[in-house]
């Protein structure tokens, strides 16, 4: 039984298991949650997560996972031996520095780009101008995490090492939307940043994913 993806092409946390499905050639049906109409909100999809986010991965009729994360570190270990390695499984030092970094992303990074990407795309949906305060206070912070990321990736190609792993894709949502703010300098401006984004950016998965990717454009 195929794969089944509940979630939505523009969200963040559906395209980073998307991504995870391309890298690894996977055939799946994504099956479309209007966040707008607030399905994720009503019981049918509460029953296969009861926090009612998105996405959700269904795997035949006797698995349902949510919690993106989550996902891609099942499908990265299930279809291990398929598509790209992505968790480095024959090798457990590298596979422990990809855990390292995929908590990196999810601890440090998430918590400060996150915020800055929610004023830009989606308080205008919302009718409200971005908050300059709540950018520049975590333009600071992702500054900070950026520094340390240069000094990282001057080392290594990829964060976990020279090769890509989840660790590299769970970072590609949030920054793909962030490079189309104001703020895109932060990355431009740190050349083995830039050099890691343009690389990871441009690899097929992400730009089948990032067709779709379309939250705010007009």
């Amino acid at each position: 039984m195929a794969l089944k993806l509940y979630g939505a092409p523009m969200s963040t946390c559906t395209t980073r298991v998307t991504i995870s499905l391309h890298e690894k050639d996977l055939d799946f049906e994504l099956i479309p949650v209007d966040l707008f109409a607030g399905e994720h909100k009503h019981p049918p999809f509460l029953s296969k997560n009861p926090f009612g986010l998105i996405p959700v991965l269904e795997d035949g009729d006797d698995l349902t996972l949510f919690e993106s994360r989550a996902i891609t570190a099942y499908v990265a270990e299930k279809f291990k031996e398929t598509g790209t390695d992505l968790i480095r499984h024959k090798d457990i030092k590298e596979a422990a520095l990809v855990k390292v970094w995929i908590e990196v992303e999810s601890q440090q990074y998430q918590p400060a780009i996150s915020p800055i990407v929610y004023q830009y795309f989606v308080a205008p949906i919302q009718g409200k101008s971005p908050d300059q305060a709540i950018v520049d206070a975590n333009v600071e912070k992702l500054g900070k995490v950026l520094d340390i990321y240069e000094a990282k990736l001057s080392e290594s190609k990829y964060l976990a090492g020279d090769f890509y792993s989840l660790a590299d894709l769970h970072h590609l949502p949030y920054t793909y939307y962030f490079m189309k703010t104001p703020c895109a300098s932060l990355v431009n401006e740190r050349p083995h940043v830039k050099a890691w984004w343009d690389d990871i950016s441009s690899r097929p998965a992400f730009k089948k994913v990032a067709e779709g990717m379309i939250f705010g454009d007009k």
